[in-house]
């Protein structure tokens, strides 16, 4: 009766597995894997939540059909602006790569010129575009503080100055796009491109040349579809949206899900923070002065692009002071874009680091990427820098180590003596209990002592994969020989091979459960868990192999000086 009940229990839990599985995939916006359902039409939300600022931003239309600006209801248009030649202009410095949209002034594509594509080896990384496939864009412009008023906004057509390149031996340039009058109003956008940084000076010179003042507000924006990265892994997931941050609620991330849904919960007012779009490995954020009163706003609308699934914005609005007749008024912004390198976004505004997400263990993956990169910049090679860091991790865990191997030393010692009382009283389920916590007693063995010091643990590996699979500084990072790529799949799966190796070994040298069923499974899980590793990146993999192979030599080390050979328990099916 006790093997049946523990077998149903099994049977139970590995049930659940798979139903946690699939739900976890739909969490992350991927269908289930192994119980989908029919596919449901999805909804294109309005425009913002009446009454909210952000509704009365005008929506993109997407590249493909363009079409004029729209004017908010409840707002008077004000005089057509003269007709300007709309085109698209490259600039770039020594790492970015720049499209802009004379229409508005518009950020439409980012081209890394430091970052390979993963997929393409002979391409670029482009982040921000704005094609027939993807909206992704960065968009500022002015609405209106009262009703009636009609200023320039990103579909405003705009004039543009300034060089188109770096030059040798200077440090940055500047673009400047220049609107004409609306609504009285001019607006002057500088762009300030630097040597080796992936963050742009933004100012935005408002001029009234009305004879009235007026109290625009300054929106800045990004804007794109809800669609994953191209070449995300189905076996594991990252997060993909807005995300919102200010400095008492902190990071709040958002899912494009939740923003359709209209059930977004994030800080709405606040005279700090940013607002950012991310993604695996790379974000773009706006970022205010410390101090600037700012309203933020994510919604969903429908800008009639062809691309599937088209779009979200994520919004921050500044409220400005009155502008005299006559007078002018500068806003300064910055606007980064580029991978999610810790330090360089820590020196760039308070919290930006948190854009690359460790999820709830950010209090343990924060130190270790700290010891990481001290690590890498002793040995210079990420690879080595990881096996060096797992072994500091097992030498600081020994002694919890040590006690875990211990116990399983005492359990296979006695094992002998377990099976043949479970043999001898398999009719008797109630004397074999009983029989069996004598044992225990009197060999003074605690059958979870080997399980708690290793689950005291289990959180620092689960931060420290996190942090390898965050960090974009494994993007393109060789180790040794085939491996020229730490943040993608070993292409001839010999590190996967040797990692499953490596896991059936250890399940070898533990003690054989008593229950048949439960010593199958306790074959069966390791190995499927093996297989998910064939698609990991590298440097997990790498990670994991280290951990195995010093994990086996402690507990090899341990069974032999308690007595107990090592042996191979093998799986009897």
């Amino acid at each position: 009766m006790n093997d049946i009940r523990r077998t149903i229990l099994w049977v139970i839990f590995g049930f659940s597995m798979v139903l946690l599985w699939d739900q976890w995939q739909i969490h992350n916006g991927k269908p289930a894997t192994f119980f989908p359902t029919p596919g449901k039409p999805v909804a294109t939300a309005p425009a913002g939540p009446a009454g909210s600022a952000s509704s009365s931003v005008p929506a993109a239309v997407g590249a493909v059909a363009p079409a004029a600006a729209t004017v908010p209801v409840g707002q008077v248009a004000a005089a057509p602006a003269p007709a300007v030649a709309r085109e698209r202009i490259e600039v770039a410095s020594d790492v970015l790569k720049l499209t802009f949209d004379t229409e508005g002034g518009t950020l439409v594509k980012t081209e890394f010129l430091k970052q390979v594509d993963l997929a393409d080896k002979t391409r670029n990384v482009v982040l921000l575009d704005d094609s027939k496939t993807r909206v992704y864009v960065a968009q500022t412009g002015l609405i209106g503080g009262v009703a009636g008023a009609v200023y320039p906004t990103h579909k405003t057509p705009m004039v543009m100055s300034g060089a188109r390149e770096l030059k040798e031996g200077e440090n940055s340039f500047v673009v400047t796009f220049t609107s004409p009058e609306v609504g009285g109003v001019k607006l002057v956008k500088t762009y300030t491109i630097k040597r080796a940084a992936y963050d742009l000076a933004v100012k935005h010179e408002i001029t009234n040349a009305g004879a009235s003042p007026v109290t625009p507000q300054l929106y800045l924006q990004l804007e794109r579809d809800g669609s994953k990265p191209p070449g995300e892994s189905s076996f594991y997931s990252t997060f993909t949206g807005p995300a919102v941050y200010t400095e008492a609620k902190k990071y709040q991330k958002i899912e494009f899900s939740d923003i359709k849904k209209k059930n977004a919960d994030y800080e709405k007012q606040s005279s700090n923070g940013y607002v950012a779009m991310v993604q695996h490995y790379f974000a773009s954020a706006w970022i205010l002065p410390e101090g600037v009163k700012r309203e933020f706003s994510l919604d969903a609308v429908d800008t009639g692009s062809t691309v599937p699934d088209c779009c979200y914005r994520a919004t921050m609005i500044a409220p400005l002071e009155a502008i005299a007749p006559g007078t002018s008024k500068s806003v300064e912004a910055a606007f980064f874009v580029g991978p999610q390198q810790e330090k360089a976004l820590e020196a760039l505004a308070p919290g930006l680091e948190l854009v690359k997400d460790y999820g709830w263990l950010t209090i343990l993956a924060k130190p270790l990427y700290w010891l990481l990169d001290k690590l890498q910049s002793f040995i210079g090679n990420w690879g080595w820098s990881i096996v060096a860091l797992v072994v500091l991790l097992k030498i600081a865990f020994y002694w919890l180590n040590a006690k875990a191997y211990s116990s399983m030393a005492k359990m296979k010692a006695i094992n002998p003596k377990v099976m043949e009382m479970r043999e001898r009283l398999k009719d008797n389920p109630q004397q074999m209990q009983q029989e069996m916590m004598r044992i225990y007693r009197e060999e003074k063995v605690n059958p979870m002592g080997g399980c708690f010091p290793i689950m005291i643990q289990i959180p620092v590996f689960i931060a420290l994969y996190w942090v390898l699979l965050s960090s974009v500084e494994m993007r393109n990072a060789p180790w040794v020989m085939w491996i020229h790529d730490l943040s993608s799949p070993d292409p001839y799966y010999i590190l996967p091979i040797v990692m499953t190796a490596t896991t059936m070994l250890q399940t070898a040298l533990n003690p054989a459960p008593p229950d048949p069923m439960q010593a199958k499974l306790m074959w069966f899980m390791p190995l499927a868990f093996s297989v998910m590793f064939f698609f990991f990146p590298a440097g997990l993999v790498l990670y994991w192999i280290t951990n195995n192979i010093l994990s086996i030599a402690q507990q090899w080390i341990i069974n032999t000086r308690m007595g107990v050979p090592p042996q191979f328990n093998l799986p009897k099916f």
